[in-house]
């Protein structure tokens, strides 16, 4: 195999979930493209080293708020907790929720190394501590690492005047939100239930 085709095949496998084979595959797809489509491919990959992170929730942003912070109709007396920005899509692809997020940046992992101190929890005890929060919907995987930081969160949160709820488990034990489809996701936020 030709050296430009190795090497861009191994810089692609270095994205999540793509092997030997499919690297190859998309490297000889690159080659068959117009140079307008890779130029335009190119650019757009550089362009994500401009975001930044929403100031206030941790979301993925080109300025220093982003949409859902800065968006007045939004209901900011409920906040939507996620492990990862990509979990926002995934609520808000059902249309039901109008509340504003915050993004942990992970979930606790002792195996890891992934310790509180290492994600946004302070941060969301800040926004609770406002006063303006009624509401905490902790929505973390429903898998072992989100259980706990779930269970965290509400011994952290106890103490507040705020409800703490978790989302419906419509999803698999052990998935992802991120692969969660509409319907499920509005379901699971329909039967949030308060922890205690």
């Amino acid at each position: 195999m030709d050296k430009i085709i190795e090497n861009l095949a191994r810089n692609l496998m270095k994205l999540p979930t793509i092997g030997p084979k499919t690297a190859t595959r998309l490297a000889f797809h690159l080659i068959s493209s117009p140079v307008g489509e890779i130029e335009s491919l190119a650019t757009a990959i550089l362009s994500v080293k401009k975001v930044k992170f929403c100031i206030e929730c941790g979301n993925i942003t080109e300025a220093d708020l982003c949409g859902f912070c800065s968006d007045e109709r939004r209901d900011r007396s409920i906040i939507c907790v996620v492990e990862q920005s990509r979990d926002v899509q995934v609520i808000e692809q059902t249309k039901r929720f109008s509340g504003l997020y915050h993004i942990l940046g992970g979930a606790i992992s002792h195996l890891d190394g992934i310790t509180p101190e290492r994600l946004k929890i302070g941060e969301l005890v800040r926004r609770v501590s406002k006063g303006v929060v009624k509401e905490v919907i902790i929505a973390t995987n429903p898998n072992m690492e989100g259980d706990a930081t779930a269970l965290y969160l509400s011994k952290i949160l106890s103490s507040s005047e705020v409800k703490v709820t978790r989302i419906g488990f419509g999803l698999p034990v052990g998935g992802d939100l991120e692969y969660a489809d509409p319907v499920t996701m509005t379901r699971s936020l329909e039967a949030r239930r308060e922890m205690k």
